[in-house]
């Protein structure tokens, strides 16, 4: 049975392993940063055009749907890119494609047509799906495999830095005078210019640096072999990926729809009752428990094992986003902003204990992964739903009810760790 092969190994030093390492480390700091800023920023639309445009949950959640089922459509062809062009090559076509998505936002945001600003995310996210395959699976892959947790939960802890200080930079612009029927100002743009702009100047370092992994075993080439199609499916016979696939899907799904919605639950009469920027403001305070959380993290993770602590992490999610819809004022209030430090570990953790071990197969895992992404797609979506249905409180039950597949999955990784020692 054939395998997989990026390009034939190529020995190398010590040494030189550790500076390309480090020098790859440094260059995805801005990528993981921005892409957290983004995020964040794209998530204030939702009470942004739901006011403006005067629309209810299930339509408002349509923008995380469009930013996110690009994950589905778009993630074998990501994954094929990266064989074929390489990594470094890819994160800078996908960093391109994103800054195109950030100018065609900002049109379609002046002329208040929906439509259009669901096509404009659609194109973001295009780019982000190559973004996630890419640049998630070189720093897995490239180094020591037994701290790739470790260097993608410290990556992920400035994706959480661009999180805390999406909101706090974008809310005064996004959010400001935010009436039905209103106009929207030119200056409501400036967050994904700025955005548009600063991923157009991460493109080109990562251009100038395309050559950097040229020499490493996993650097991609035309190694691609004539059975590609049989192993992009025989790859989810890794029992582990299968079930961190279900994971991703479940945790994207519950913290986009969190972060997202809180904005509204925080202006809640029976919750803080905040007017709009000062609620939107308040979520980076739901990304800075992330941020912290993921720098903490991968110091805890220098003493307890990665699946135990995703364990820990998921039950303590479960029961704080359960006290969100049922305890009422700053209690509620404070638990859902407390779910983000729960979060914190996740995505990176999931990610990394799916992964196989043989970093062949490494491409098409993470273009599974990926692809699990359209999670904060779906969950929001019936998560608006439910809130059309039965109100906006109980329906965080349903993003309650994600936290326990992940606990599930965690607990399967710590029975197979326990079983293999």
């Amino acid at each position: 049975m054939s395998t997989m092969s990026l390009s034939p190994p190529i020995s190398r030093t010590s040494e030189a392993q550790e500076s390309v390492t480090r020098r790859l480390f440094w260059l995805s700091i801005g990528v993981f940063f921005i892409g957290g800023f983004l995020s964040a920023s794209v998530g204030l639309l939702v009470p942004q055009l739901k006011s403006v445009l005067a629309l209810d949950y299930k339509s408002a959640l349509l923008i995380q749907l469009a930013f996110h089922s690009s994950y589905l459509l778009f993630a074998l062809p990501a994954a094929l890119s990266v064989i074929r062009i390489g990594y470094m090559r890819a994160i800078a076509a996908g960093l391109t494609v994103m800054a195109a998505g950030c100018l065609a936002l900002v049109l379609a945001q002046g002329m208040r047509q929906f439509l259009l600003v669901l096509g404009a995310l659609l194109l973001l996210s295009a780019g982000q799906t190559v973004l996630q395959i890419a640049a998630n699976t070189v720093v897995t892959v490239i180094g020591p495999s037994r701290r790739s947790a470790f260097r993608l939960n410290l990556l992920q802890g400035f994706n959480s830095l661009g999180t805390v200080l999406g909101p706090l930079v974008s809310a005064p612009f996004l959010l400001a005078d935010i009436a039905p029927g209103a106009r929207v100002e030119v200056t409501a743009s400036i967050p994904f210019i700025a955005i548009g702009a600063g991923l157009a100047t991460l493109a080109t370092f990562y251009i100038a640096h395309r050559a950097l992994l040229a020499d490493a075993p996993s650097a991609a080439g035309d190694y691609l072999p004539r059975d590609w199609t049989r192993q992009i499916f025989a790859v989810l016979g890794e029992r582990r990926l299968l079930w961190g696939v279900c994971a991703i899907f479940l945790y994207v799904g519950a913290e986009v729809t969190i972060g997202t919605l809180m904005t509204n639950v925080l202006m809640l009469p029976n919750r803080l009752a905040l007017e709009p920027v000062s609620a939107g403001r308040l979520v980076s305070l739901y990304w800075a428990g992330a941020m912290i959380g993921r720098f903490a993290g991968a110091w805890l993770m220098t003493w307890i094992a990665e699946a135990r602590l995703l364990v820990y992490a998921a039950l303590a999610a479960i029961m704080l986003t359960v006290a969100a819809a049922l305890l009422p004022g700053a209690v509620g209030a404070g638990a859902l902003i407390a779910v983000g430090l729960c979060n914190a570990i996740m995505y990176p953790t999931i990610y990394a204990l799916a992964m196989p071990r043989d970093s062949s197969k490494a491409p098409l895992a993470s273009m599974w992964l990926c692809m699990a992404v359209v999670g904060g797609a779906i969950v929001p979506l019936l998560t608006g739903m439910a809130a059309d249905a039965i109100g906006l409180l109980l329906a965080l039950l349903l993003p309650a009810a994600c936290y326990v597949g992940i606990a599930l999955f965690a607990a399967l990784c710590v029975r197979g760790g326990e079983a293999a020692s």
